[in-house]
């Protein structure tokens, strides 16, 4: 067996062995806490966390993307919504960030609805690659090329494989989507927009030869602009905790009742999540947090309890890796001291 067999057939097994883990959450809960945290429990870890963290000077803006590098670094804000609509917060909840990587997993949820888990497998793949977000190498390496929908060639796959007549119509389904797991409106932040778009060099690159391998699914500036847009949607804390709640609701958004996918189909994205959510870091994520997660350059992350709740945080000062270091922190903290991570407590940082 080569060693890049090997390689992948050990990622295959940890995507099982998440899968097994987030199945099994409803029964280990009970041996995990024997009290349930109260809406005072979740407002005063909400604090905690952010008077803990809100001084950590560690981290960048991100700049390969030039307004990004513009947004005040000291922002941050933490947020927990849970399956009935709860939501505390703490900071700055209200700002509006570039969704940016984070949009990944909900657009994924989308080709999940309308063509069945399967089709997702099939056509993008489910595997991290141990690479950064970005990595064009991973297309060389890997013969199936996009691998998963939660690093950028599988992402901008994804969105091409979003059934649609038309340009217009993919944005459409692709917002509408993002929106219904917000439960509210949520902008395009076009400064970002033309920003990204106009250097987006890279992402141009592995568009084409996605299209060049048969593993894009339209037209490749197309997908690449409605990737980018989609990028490019602001959101605040508190939607971001929101839309992670709908996952822990079984695909059912807490404040509107709106199903945005089936509840059968959420074990799927949760696992990719675990294993790809934080790019080249998931590993060192899930030893320390525990939970299916995802990380956008943006400077947001969400995490979610499977059942129970969601966890979100922004800030822009971003790791090496691309992951924002105060929002780790606050939720590895929130994680640790609920005990909640899915293969049973984790000590956090």
């Amino acid at each position: 067996m080569s060693a890049l067999n090997r390689v992948r057939d050990g990622r295959a097994a940890l995507i099982g062995l998440a899968l097994i883990g987030l199945m099994l959450l409803p029964a280990m809960a009970p041996a995990q806490s024997a009290a349930q945290p109260t809406a005072q429990d979740f407002q005063r870890l909400v604090d905690e966390a952010y008077h803990r963290f809100k001084d950590v000077k560690e981290g960048a803006n991100a700049n390969y993307i030039p307004i990004l590098d513009t947004v005040p670094s000291e922002l941050f804000g933490v947020a927990i919504a849970t399956r009935d609509g709860k939501v505390y917060s703490a900071g700055e909840q209200a700002y509006r960030f570039s969704i940016q990587s984070v949009s990944k997993p909900f657009t994924a949820a989308l080709v999940m609805s309308q063509q069945g888990p399967e089709a997702l497998r099939e056509k993008i793949g489910v595997e991290p690659t141990g690479m950064p977000f970005n990595s064009k190498m991973a297309l060389e390496v890997y013969k199936d090329r996009s691998v998963n929908p939660l690093v950028n060639a599988g992402a901008i796959a994804a969105v091409s494989l979003v059934q649609a007549s038309s340009e217009e119509e993919r944005w459409k389904l692709v917002h509408e989507n993002l929106e219904g797991f917000a439960g509210g409106t949520l902008p395009v932040l076009e400064e970002v927009y033309t920003s990204e778009y106009e250097t987006c060099w890279g992402n141009r690159g592995i568009a084409n030869l996605l299209y060049n391998y048969g593993r894009l699914y339209c037209d490749p500036e197309e997908a690449l602009r409605v990737y980018t847009r989609q990028c490019s949607v602001g959101i605040n804390t508190h939607d971001l905790a929101v839309m992670g709640a709908t996952l822990a609701n079984g695909g059912v958004n807490p404040l509107s009742g709106r199903r945005m996918m089936a509840a059968e189909d959420v074990p799927e994205l949760l696992a990719i999540m675990a294993t790809a959510g934080f790019y080249d870091e998931s590993g060192e994520w899930m030893y320390s947090a525990g939970l299916p997660s995802k990380t956008g350059v943006g400077g947001g992350i969400v995490s979610v309890v499977p059942g129970k709740f969601a966890i979100a945080a922004f800030s822009p000062r971003l790791n090496e890796a691309g992951n924002s270091v105060r929002a780790m922190r606050a939720i590895s903290y929130i994680a640790s001291e609920l005990g909640v991570g899915v293969f049973g407590p984790n000590k956090g940082e």
